[in-house]
């Protein structure tokens, strides 16, 4: 029995055996991740980009850093698809919906006409009612804010002033204390209500934060947005939404917070709370003519930008002429909000959801049709993991509060924006102007306000004409400063309407209301797929990028996130020929046609740009276009919603 020798040169050709076969195996799993996962073959020119970025990385400073070498080498990645992932087990939760009786006893005693009214919450409401919201929402118990809440935002001596009113029955010194105050009324439930309003607005951020419902919305009074730290003001107390932020900042660790103010009154008191603080991005769209309407604040315009460390973070759109337009208000969000909004991503979104630039209020003096808030709305709710509080400020016509706020929260709950009755009409030039300035200001610390050039002063003096070329034009009324000792009308100090004008306001919002439909298709959404649709592959080249894998993934990874459950699965069905010539010659049909018939496949391909034929090609070409067919039936023929 001879014992086995291992020579030099056996060892040299066992390693050279084992790589070569190690090689075969890499091939062959190469291979197949190709047939299956659609790999591709290396690009030069990607791998030196990827190279150069991970060197680019590795020598760029950490955050906070004081220089590179404190880095210690270690790189911090970003996962680009993180989100995705975490939202794979994410559903869609409940509405909140906050509220309380109780708002209805804060009125003013001395002047019945006052337009910050108990009608105001409890028309709201019966809307609501009338369109079966209420009972779809999760009902979240209302609480007062405790004296520690009120005082993270407000003063001791403010507290206590409200305070103290608490049950009085002298009307007479309530008038003379309210006096005190722009635009305020104080009556002996107001401390109550006032802390029932915070309270509520904390206990719906809680309850979205803690997961228990998806978003919410507060029916509340009084509001809050023009409260400031030792002043009360406009109707306001205590700053519901500003003390429901520093609570989510404070109690529930979040860094990024927007308060998207739509309200036709500048929410100064909300603005100054947050004015130095970038955790807070505070984004408000007002009535402004150049600071001759209320609160006339030098403040209230669209240089005043945050100062410190909330340089940049805090947003004005004022609104220099009345009449302003749905289209008017959809360029704001198409062209500041939403691109910054994405930017900043929040982890909660606040609205404070005044109604006063609808249609039909006195106040606003705006166009906005109450159908139009659901489409302001529903684009924020796609950020922040949907997680979005509307909170109730202003809106003194009543019908186009009533309508505007229950349209708000059936878009909370899910339900598709209604198709506007009214053509949208494009931003007037006031407007356009506003946002250029807007976007001048703020250019500097918004990537994605720098997508537009810039001009220097050479280009100024020599090219003629100038038609893009938007300069910064500034005005602003100073008003006459009111007498000391100062004291406000408490009576008959709001703007009142003719009753001819009444009747025509209520008209054209009946009309609105009656051509606005509703009603909408119980399926969300519908799909196709069918396996007969991977039989059309590249028989000549397996890595082609359009290959079967491509479908076959998607279908997967709607599997891994649980979405099929969910979703109305169609029959498919092949296309006619006449369905076919809709668009194409009956002669090119045929030649498709006839060509999956042939040997010849290939050379026919090499006559086409970017395509190739399989003896099925055919048969799922005219498959894919009916089952394309078959889920616009279904959408327009109001069976889903979409598909």
């Amino acid at each position: 029995m001879s014992s086995t020798v291992v020579t030099r040169q056996g060892a040299q050709k066992t390693k050279i055996t084992t790589r070569a076969q190690r090689a075969s195996v890499e091939a062959a799993e190469t291979e197949r991740k190709a047939k299956f996962y659609g790999t591709r073959k290396p690009n030069p020119a990607l791998a030196e980009a990827k190279k150069r970025g991970k060197l680019k990385m590795s020598t760029e400073p950490k955050e906070g850093a004081a220089n590179p070498d404190q880095n210690g080498g270690v790189v911090q990645l970003k996962d680009i698809y993180g989100s995705a992932i975490a939202a794979t087990e994410l559903v869609r939760g409940p509405t909140g919906l906050v509220y309380d009786e109780k708002f209805a006893e804060h009125r003013c005693l001395w002047d019945d006409g006052y337009p910050e009214c108990p009608e105001r919450f409890t028309r709201v409401l019966e809307r609501c009612r009338e369109l079966k919201l209420v009972e779809r929402c999760a009902v979240i118990e209302p609480r007062m804010a405790s004296e520690e809440e009120v005082l993270t935002k407000h003063t001791p001596e403010q507290l206590e002033i409200l305070k103290s009113t608490r049950g009085s029955q002298d009307v007479a010194a309530l008038e003379e204390l309210s006096s005190h105050y722009d635009a305020v009324f104080i009556h002996p439930s107001s401390y109550d209500c006032s802390l029932l309003s915070a309270g509520s607005t904390i206990e719906l951020v809680d309850a979205i934060l803690e997961g228990r419902v998806q978003n919410g919305m507060a029916i509340i009074r009084p509001p809050g947005h023009h409260a400031m730290k030792a002043e009360y003001n406009g109707y306001c107390f205590f700053n519901n939404v500003a003390i429901a932020a520093q609570h989510a900042l404070d109690k529930r660790g979040l860094k990024r917070i927007l308060v998207v103010d739509w309200d036709i009154h500048h929410g100064q008191g909300t603005q100054r709370m947050f004015y130095d603080d970038p955790r807070v991005l505070y984004f408000s769209i007002h009535r402004y003519e150049c600071g001759t309407f209320w609160p006339n604040l030098r403040e209230s315009d669209f240089d005043c930008i945050g100062e410190g460390a909330g340089l940049g973070y805090n947003f004005n759109v004022p609104l220099n002429r009345i009449g302003m337009t749905n289209g008017d208000y959809l360029a704001i969000w198409q062209q500041l909000l939403l691109p910054v909004a994405l930017e900043y991503q929040p982890e909660l979104i606040l609205v404070s959801a005044g109604y006063d630039a609808a249609y039909g209020c006195p106040e606003g003096q705006m166009e906005i049709t109450p159908a139009f808030y659901p489409h302001l709305l529903s684009p924020l709710m796609s950020l922040a993991q949907g997680k979005v509080a509307v909170v109730l400020e202003g809106g003194y016509c009543l019908t186009s509060l009533a309508e505007g706020g229950a349209l708000t929260l059936r878009a909370l709950l899910g339900d598709p924006c209604p198709l506007l009755v009214e053509k949208l009409q494009p931003p007037c030039e006031s407007m356009q102007q506003t946002i250029l300035n807007c976007v001048h200001s703020h250019r500097p610390y918004w990537k994605n306000l720098q997508l537009n050039a810039t001009y220097g002063l050479e280009e100024l003096n020599n090219v003629n004409p100038q038609p893009n070329f938007h300069q910064v034009i500034q005005y602003y009324v100073q008003q006459e400063p009111k007498p000391e000792p100062v004291r406000y009308e408490t009576r008959h100090c709001y703007p009142v309407q003719a009753s001819e004008e009444k009747n025509r306001i209520e008209e054209r919002l009946a009309m609105l209301q009656i051509a606005t439909r509703l009603t909408f298709p119980a399926t969300r959404v519908c799909y196709v797929y069918d396996d007969l649709l991977l039989e059309h592959r590249n028989l000549h080249e397996d890595l082609h990028p359009e290959q079967p894998q491509r479908i076959a993934r998607i279908f997967s990874r709607h599997e891994e996130y649980k979405l099929l459950p969910r979703m109305k699965r169609l029959k498919p069905r092949h296309a006619t020929t006449d369905e076919l010539c809709l668009v194409h010659s009956r002669q090119h049909v045929n030649v498709i046609r006839r060509t999956v018939e042939r040997e010849e496949m290939k050379q026919v391909a090499d006559k086409f740009n970017s395509v190739y034929f399989h003896p099925k090609t055919f048969e799922c070409a005219t498959l894919a276009t009916g089952s394309v067919l078959q889920v616009v039936d279904e959408v327009l023929n109001g069976q889903s919603r979409s598909g």
